[in-house]
């Protein structure tokens, strides 16, 4: 059995072992797929406009040639006009920033999915899927730049040459690390290469994600910011937008072909919005600067919707100033988010808010700065040949306002955030007046809840105080507050005492009360129980050593003393408690045993009750 238990896990798979080549070549297609499918995406789109086109000057070789320039535009390839009315071939250089996102996306979830193992087999390593996508995909992009030269707008060579690579390897590698779960880790080699050391040691730190988030977010106010102000400009111009819109073409898919360019360069005017609202403004063309202070040069421009947007000529105006509130509202949304990333990782250090405020204006100006770059270029020779926001200019004054308010209201909130978290200094106390958890005033409080209670609360134990088991071998002096009936230690409470019935015993048929004996040297009092019979008396006792005088009741006509007593029991005496001795032996058996009395005790009372406290105030 256990020869066959070995053959069987020695077997061969049922799943075909996948070895690095087919990885990597898998990894190839994918890149080269989504290539293709992008090109294919505008293709169909420009075949459609081409065949609904009333004028379709070109053949299908025209149609596909400008797909496949539009497809090298989409990548931020810079094209060249060759069909122009000087004969001079003009460059074309204004990327439409939606046109950018289809190959972007396609690129990245390319990347991503060549990580993710099919069937349990092992996947290729990080950097062998971002070259194997990256490569694939360029192979299509050689093809396609080499199909798009013999057209009207021609791919720049140099152009192409950078500008595809770097926008193919960054998405790529942006798939890879979503693949990856987005570790935060050590940076890539490559990218430890090209940054300095201040910089690496930046982006290594622990808050770096809340640092980025906090940038992006300053980053999505100002663009957000930048598009209200060109919807309001539309909305501000809207019959000279209309104009221009008809002006172009009458017919109906000449006029969606506008359309559409329009929306593809909707991104573009939001960035021309945020660069007008930090101050640097825009260019359109050589001779004319567009800024909140003031319009300068030619406004002449060519018939386009987004274009009736720009302010007319001359100084600007105090509404035109209130676009400051885009870049303020940037600063401010960009330090709340620094101290909000950091006061969930608890405390937050000085330094760590300074630092991670300036990383995030950073990371705000240098994104601001690509997609200047990007949302600007050349439409053209001489008057046309810059368009749009410069962009070091518009990175400088978005690093000025996100540094500068990023930093001060991250300072605030910061300190506001501490001073909530700050435990709370106790109230201090006015003089004299004592406090509510003092011992004394506990007693108080507790004596007035008592008094009103009418005794039903007990008493707060004092530290002076004995034990309950330990209270009947002193004489008792406390007060009537006690329980089972016990007498009054105060004189004057005696009437009180008296008149308590539940506190006071049957004696015979007149007398209920206890016996109030007076004390002598040689003398021990009884009382009788609640029910007990009054007993025979007793002998005389010795000559000197004083009688007993036993009151029954209240009128004491119940009692009986003894003869030849010379001690009669004063009309005010005070209360004086007397505690019995322990009962005697019992008797012995036989002719002589009876009863037996003690000195000074009556006849037969001790054996048949337990010590009991009395007074002489009953």
């Amino acid at each position: 059995m256990a020869r066959v238990t070995q053959m069987t896990d020695r077997s061969l798979s049922l799943v075909p072992v996948r070895t690095r080549t087919a990885a990597l070549s898998d990894c190839v297609l994918r890149g080269a797929v989504a290539a293709g499918f992008g090109l294919s995406v505008l293709t169909v789109l420009v075949m459609l406009l081409w065949i609904s086109s009333p004028y379709p000057d070109s053949g299908l070789g025209g149609a596909l040639h400008v797909a496949a320039a539009l497809w090298l535009l989409a990548h931020g390839t810079e094209l060249t006009r060759q069909d122009t009315l000087s004969g001079v071939p003009a460059p074309l250089g204004v990327v439409p920033i939606l046109l950018v996102v289809l190959p972007v996306w396609l690129v990245q979830r390319a990347a991503h999915d060549a990580l993710d193992p099919a069937n349990g087999r092992p996947g290729p390593s990080s950097r062998g899927a971002l070259c194997a996508v990256t490569g694939g995909y360029l192979l299509v992009a050689v093809a396609v730049a080499l199909y798009a030269a013999g057209g009207t707008l021609p791919a720049e060579p140099l152009s192409a040459l950078w500008h595809l690579p770097l926008a193919v390897g960054a998405a790529a590698a942006a798939g890879v690390w979503r693949a990856r779960g987005c570790p935060g880790g050590p940076l890539p080699r490559p990218v430890r290469w090209i940054l300095p050391k201040g910089a690496r040691a930046a982006l290594a730190r622990p808050g770096m994600p809340d640092t980025l988030r906090a940038a992006a977010a300053g980053v999505m106010v100002l663009t957000g910011g930048g598009a209200l102000l060109v919807g309001g400009a539309l909305v501000w111009h809207a019959g000279a937008a209309q104009q221009s819109f008809l002006q172009l073409t009458g017919a109906w898919s000449g006029r969606f072909t506008v359309l559409l360019l329009a929306v593809s360069l909707v991104p573009n005017a939001a960035v021309w919005g945020a660069s007008y609202a930090l101050g640097p403004g825009f260019v359109l063309g050589t001779g004319t600067t567009v800024t909140p202070l003031a319009v300068t040069g030619n406004t002449v421009l060519p018939h386009f919707p987004l274009l009736t947007a720009v302010p007319g000529e001359g100084r600007g105006s105090p509404l035109g100033w209130a676009v400051a509130a885009v870049p303020l509202a940037a600063g401010v949304v960009l330090g709340w988010f620094v101290v909000r990333g950091g006061e969930k990782a608890g405390p937050i250090p000085l330094g760590g808010t300074v630092l991670s405020a300036v990383s995030a204006a950073v990371g705000c100006a240098a994104a601001m700065t690509g997609l200047a770059a990007l949302a600007g270029g050349p439409l053209g020779t001489g008057s046309l040949a810059s368009f749009g926001p410069v962009w070091w200019r518009t990175g400088a004054a978005a690093l000025v306002w996100t540094v500068g308010t990023g930093l001060m209201v991250a300072l605030v909130r910061r300190w506001r955030v501490l001073r909530r978290n700050r435990p709370a200094a106790p109230v201090p106390q006015a003089a004299g007046e004592p406090e509510w958890h003092d011992s004394g005033a506990r007693v108080a409080r507790w004596a007035a809840l008592r008094a009103a209670s009418a005794g039903l609360k007990a008493r707060i134990p004092q530290p002076g105080d004995q034990p309950a088991d330990q209270a009947g071998d002193q004489p008792s002096n406390q007060s009537g507050d006690q329980a089972d009936g016990c007498a009054a230690a105060d004189p004057g409470d005696a009437d009180a005492a008296a008149n308590n019935d539940g506190a006071r015993g049957e004696d015979g048929e007149d007398g209920d009360g206890p016996a109030v004996v007076q004390p002598g040297p040689d003398r021990t009092d009884r009382a009788d129980g609640p029910d007990g019979p009054d007993g025979p008396d007793g002998p005389d006792g010795p000559g000197d050593s004083g009688s007993t005088e036993v009151q029954d009741g209240t009128d004491g006509t119940d009692g009986t003393s003894s003869p030849g007593s010379d001690n009669d029991v004063p009309a005010a005496v005070p209360a004086v408690p007397v505690t019995a001795p322990a009962p005697p032996a019992p008797p012995e058996t036989g002719a002589e045993a009876g009863p037996r009395a003690e000195p000074g005790a009556g006849p037969g009372i001790g054996s048949a009750w337990p010590p009991m406290s009395y007074t002489d105030g009953d």
